[in-house]
């Protein structure tokens, strides 16, 4: 016979904020999926070839802008991106009507083609670009025009290394729809629209 414990405090603080996490999400929104890789999938990040140049394109056909999300098996503050910023239905829709988002591994062993053709490691392309924590978001420009030249990390516009609680996550993406840092920096940004 298996005996039931009375609930802990933790136990019930647990429930609570589970049931508050399920409330936020809304029910249009589908929860993220843990992966045999270890990282959280949304159901809406773009699923690609792995052609930068053609994600690019692709993203700017369709009046969007490309992202990158690195993460890493076992990064607290990606599981934190997925079940509180992308939980967030506002920042969610906003994300998906202006970006096409694509999730790498940061020591992923999936072959990626980098903007000027080169083919390398998702590992290979994150050293390439010195991403170095996770989650990293990089923001790359609306259009591809001239962007093979470009040294690495020149192509990209913007860039969130590490975790932003959600107000600050969606002012970013914010920033680079609007352009914002071809007028100054995200930090300007965020003082004028706080």
């Amino acid at each position: 016979m298996m005996m039931l414990r009375a609930p802990t405090r933790r136990g019930f603080l647990a429930l609570a904020s589970g049931a508050a996490l399920a409330a936020g999400r809304g029910a249009a929104a589908a929860e993220p999926a843990l992966g045999e890789d270890g990282i959280y999938h949304e159901p809406w990040f773009l699923q690609s070839f792995l052609d930068l140049r053609e994600d690019l394109d692709s993203a700017a056909a369709g009046g969007k802008r490309l992202a990158i999300m690195w993460e890493l098996r076992g990064c607290p503050y990606c599981r934190e991106t997925h079940l509180v910023n992308f939980a967030d239905a506002g920042i969610t829709t906003y994300i998906r009507d202006n970006f096409e988002v694509l999730q790498l591994n940061l020591i992923g062993s999936r072959k990626v083609t980098d903007f000027d053709r080169q083919e390398l490691t998702e590992k290979e392309l994150a050293q390439k670009y010195a991403i170095r924590f996770t989650p990293t978001f990089q923001f790359f420009p609306p259009s591809s025009d001239g962007i093979e030249a470009k040294e690495a990390m020149a192509r990209e516009v913007a860039r969130a290394p590490g975790y932003l609680k959600p107000p600050h996550f969606l002012s970013m993406f914010r920033f680079v729809r609007e352009r914002a840092y071809e007028r100054g920096s995200f930090r300007d940004f965020l003082g004028a629209n706080g």
